[in-house]
C-alpha cells in the first residue's frame, strides 16, 4: 500500500469516526511486514468505542474493515485498537489461561471458558498450546462456542 493510498484510507477512517460524533484522535499505519492496517483510536470515551467484552471495538473494526476496502479496492486485514485494551486483554486472557491450566492440572477435570469471540479463543489456545500438561478445544457452534481446557491423558 503505498503512502497515497495509507492517506486516501485515513481520510475515510476518519469521516467515517467523526459520524459516531465523539471525540476521537487517530493514527493509522501500514505494516508493510505483515500487509496489516493498524488503526489506534483515543479518546476521553474509550469505554463507548470498546464496549462490553470489546464487542463494539470488534463491529468498530468490522466496518473499518469494508471501509479500508471500498477506498483501497483490495481487502487488507484492519486492526482497530482504542487506548491499550487489546494489550490488556491479551495480558487477562494470559493470566486465565494459565490459572485455568493450573486447576486443570491438580483437578484432573476440564474447564470451559464461554462468552470469549474468536480472536480470543484463538489467543488461548496459542498460549496453551505447548503446555505440557493440558490441551485445549473449541466446543458448540455459532455463540454457544467454548473453549475447553482438558487434561492431557
Amino acid at each position: 500500500m503505498t503512502k497515497e493510498e495509507l492517506k486516501k484510507v485515513e481520510q475515510e477512517i476518519k469521516e467515517f469516526l467523526s459520524e459516531l460524533e465523539i471525540p476521537i484522535t487517530t493514527k493509522t499505519d501500514f505494516d508493510e511486514v505483515s500487509g496489516i492496517i493498524n488503526v489506534q483510536l483515543d479518546s476521553e470515551e474509550a469505554a463507548a468505542l470498546i464496549g462490553f467484552h470489546g464487542e463494539t471495538l470488534q463491529a468498530i473494526q468490522l466496518i473499518l474493515s469494508f471501509v479500508v476496502h471500498k477506498s483501497s479496492g483490495e481487502w487488507v486485514k484492519t486492526l482497530v485498537n482504542v487506548g491499550d485494551y487489546r494489550q490488556k486483554r491479551e495480558e487477562q486472557l494470559k493470566k486465565l489461561a494459565l490459572n485455568l491450566a493450573m486447576k486443570v492440572k491438580f483437578s484432573g477435570e476440564a474447564q470451559a471458558v464461554p462468552n470469549l469471540t474468536p480472536s480470543e479463543r484463538r489467543a488461548i489456545h496459542l498460549i496453551l498450546a505447548n503446555h505440557p500438561d493440558v490441551y485445549t478445544e473449541s466446543e458448540g457452534e455459532g455463540r454457544e462456542r467454548q473453549l475447553v481446557i482438558k487434561p492431557k491423558a
